[in-house]
């Protein structure tokens, strides 16, 4: 794009000299990490090779002296890195906010309410409709340039421009786009010319609504699409009754119970009871596992079956759950305010406008052509044409199920190179289903009757491998025989009685614990542990039945989605799951994605993406569940996928879709792509024809009133353009 700079790494270090024993390392974290300079050469001076560590956050450099004797210098340059990538998060945080300083500050859209910007379209209107149907005289004094009936709308209409401008001025010491829009305005009223004021501000006014408009309407459809979190819990009293008791009024050491299908409230220790937990929102594992007496339990858990009993270790805001959310909200506040690309573009132009003006009126002494070089600015038509682009995309995008949440990320998903995924619910469906039945060793027992005996285990069970083995018996039409009650065995598996048989299915050391012989080959057995299958045996009476081979799913077409991906520029793609080596290592390999990490907590999430970001990369991280949060949080776009993605990651992704297709990424990142090249086309079209009418306004050829129109004109044929927008059929790509 126009203008735009590749900036060092963040939190990358590299060496500025170095003789034995001396080292300088410079990291343009440094610089915002002036008030953590004490505790960081503290930490540096800690290493029994260190002698001294001097931090000058101004030059972003730190200058440590050490004994070549026990360390050398790469090893100095790698501690180095790493002390200062534990404070990444004030790092970024703060860069943000330098970024956003250094950003001309504009007006924000979202200011003004809609129906006050409706009001101000509606009196701009009446009042140019009357000045059309009047036709009145020109102005022949000074004082009635500004006293006439459209100049004085204009002025009024004009207020927080003139406000912005002049703040900019007054704060910033440097004019932004506010303030050549207000010096275009006062050139129009000075020149005569407040038909052209009012058409400026009207132009200006219609595409701040659509933006202000459109932005409503998606953040709307978020909070329609989120539900509220449950306030309360059972509390255990002292005599053994539970109570139900607001959520607030827990406190640590309190007893909470917890009964089937009820979400963890708090994290703590089970001191009672035992139970099956879905613990797939905050680690991404679909297997349910068994907490009992004395187990860590953490908020947001599902019990599946089961009781417990918890002692609340910690509540409110010290949950994990609650700490994930605050992730969220500091990783929110490194995000610059929305602002129009534009308005960074325009910016370079300003001050070259007000320039010309005075160059122009020292060599012509002609107010008329120095007005003109105001008149005619590159900032209106860029700037309205951009946000008007922006805007038709994220309407679009929301027309076919997906909430773009600023026109930033519009522009940051057309420029990102690196895409992280997570695994369960995001590449798989999150949803197990049977993909291979194997009878025991001379067992001549069909899959039907395998399923059958299988589904009389788990008939009342709701954990995701019973509803897979159920919803294949649903499906095929088979009946589940009759069966006495079932008995769980946590941890284990489950056993029913049919026909007086007792029928068993668990675990292989379920098995071998009730003596019963595992006499399936153990090549296939590994077979499927490699295939990335979860093995569930099934036995009668004493004898094996056979196995059942569970997995999750992979999404339809999501292979052909990351083949798109490739091919609009993404050059690395990551796996990451909280799940076992082995099922990821499966799932990695089907995908051909460039590497993966098993087993991974929501904080190793978030520092993927920040290590990725420390190397230059512009990342967009894609998933569904709270895991996720601080991830998507953290990414240079986030993006929750599927319809059953979670609160807490469809309000922290920056773009939600709200479809289980996966080919709605490459589609959504196609719109992103189209959206940026009809801004450069503006741009262009901006650039070339102002110029040409500044130089025939420098010469004199070009009045007042024709440099009007042109430059209007010019405005409306690129906000046009980015109307096309509208139209672009993002399907193509799905």
């Amino acid at each position: 794009m126009f203008f735009k700079f590749k900036k060092k790494p963040l939190l990358a270090c590299h060496v500025i000299h170095s003789i034995p024993g001396r080292i300088r390392i410079g990291c343009r974290a440094l610089q915002f990490l002036g008030e953590q300079r004490e505790e960081i050469e503290n930490r540096l001076s800690g290493d029994f090779a260190v002698f001294t560590a001097t931090l000058t956050s101004v030059t972003e450099n730190v200058l440590i002296e050490f004994d070549p004797a026990k360390t050398s210098a790469k090893a100095v340059l790698e501690n180095t890195e790493n002390i200062i990538g534990q404070f990444s998060t004030v790092a970024y945080k703060r860069d943000k906010e330098k970024q956003s300083e250094l950003t001309v500050q504009e007006r924000r859209i979202q200011e003004e309410p809609i129906n006050e910007m409706l009001m101000r379209l509606g009196l701009n209107a009446l009042t140019m409709l009357v000045g059309f149907i009047r036709k009145p005289a020109p102005p022949q004094t000074f004082l009635q340039k500004f006293t006439n009936m459209n100049a004085l709308t204009a002025l009024s209409l004009s207020k927080p421009i003139f406000q912005s401008g002049f703040n900019a001025l007054r704060h910033q010491r440097r004019p932004n786009a506010d303030t050549l829009s207000a010096a275009a305005i006062l050139a129009s009223l000075i020149s005569g010319k407040s038909g052209s004021s009012l058409t400026i501000i009207f132009l200006a006014d219609i595409a701040e609504l659509l933006t202000a408009y459109t932005m409503e309407r998606t953040r709307s459809a978020i909070k329609d699409m989120l539900s509220i979190e449950d306030q309360s819990a059972w509390k255990v009293m002292e005599n053994g009754k539970e109570v139900r008791v607001p959520l607030n009024e827990i406190v640590p050491h309190d007893l909470v119970a917890v009964h089937t299908g009820d979400k963890v409230p708090i994290d703590g220790t089970v001191t009672e009871g035992e139970a099956s937990v879905d613990q797939a929102s905050l680690t991404g594992e679909f297997m349910p596992a068994v907490k009992s007496a004395q187990d860590k339990i953490y908020a947001g858990s599902t019990v599946k079956t089961g009781n417990l009993v918890i002692r609340a270790d910690r509540v409110g805001d010290d949950r994990a759950i609650s700490r994930i959310v605050h992730m969220v909200e500091e990783a929110q506040s490194r995000k610059a305010p929305v602002q129009a690309y534009a308005d960074r573009f325009s910016a370079q132009f300003i001050p070259v406008n007000f320039l010309l003006s005075f160059i122009v009126y020292l060599i012509t002494r002609s107010p008329v052509r120095a007005l003109n070089m105001l008149i005619i600015d590159y900032s209106c038509g860029v700037r309205l044409s951009t946000a008007t682009a922006f805007a038709a995309a994220i309407c679009r995008a929301a027309s076919q199920g997906v909430l773009v949440k600023g026109g930033n990320f519009i522009e940051m998903l057309n420029d990102s190179d690196t895409l992280i995924l997570d695994k369960t619910g995001t590449i798989t469906e999150g949803k197990p289903k049977i993909v291979s039945i194997h009878p025991a060793a001379g067992n001549h027992t069909g899959a039907k009757e395998i399923v059958q005996y299988a589904a009389a285990c788990e008939e009342t069970a709701n954990h995701p491998i019973a509803l897979a083995i159920l919803q294949q018996a649903r499906e095929m039409g088979w009946e589940i025989p009759d069966h006495t009650r079932n008995n769980v065995v946590l941890g284990k598996g489950v056993e029913t009685t049919v026909n007086r048989q007792k029928i068993r299915v668990g675990s292989e050391s379920f098995m071998v614990e009730s003596n019963i012989p595992v006499t399936v080959p153990g090549q296939i057995i590994q077979n499927m542990t490699q295939k990335g299958e979860n093995v569930v045996y099934v036995s009668k009476g004493k004898k094996l039945l056979g196995v059942i081979g569970i997995q999750d799913s992979l999404r339809e077409d999501m292979k052909k989605t990351l083949n798109r991906l490739r091919r609009q520029g993404y050059d690395d793609i990551i796996l990451l799951t909280g799940d076992v080596e082995e099922h990821a290592n499966v799932v990695a390999s089907k995908m051909t994605v460039d590497s993966y990490k098993a087993q991974v907590l929501p904080e190793d999430k978030a520092d993927m993406v920040l290590h990725k970001q420390a190397r230059g990369n512009s990342v967009v991280m894609v998933g569904d569940g709270v895991n996720d949060a601080p991830a998507l949080a953290y990414a240079d776009v986030g993006i929750s996928l599927g319809r059953g993605s979670t609160e807490i990651s469809i309000e922290t992704a920056d773009v939600a879709i709200n479809s289980n297709n996966p080919l709605f990424l490459p589609g959504i990142i196609g719109l992103s792509q189209k959206t940026m090249e009809i801004i450069r086309q503006n741009f262009a079209t901006a650039i070339v024809v102002n110029s040409v009418g500044l130089i025939l306004a420098s010469m004199g050829v070009l009045p007042v009133f024709w440099g009007a129109v042109l430059h209007n004109a010019t405005t409306i044929a690129v906000v046009l353009n980015s109307g096309r927008i509208l139209i672009t059929d993002i399907s193509k790509d799905i």
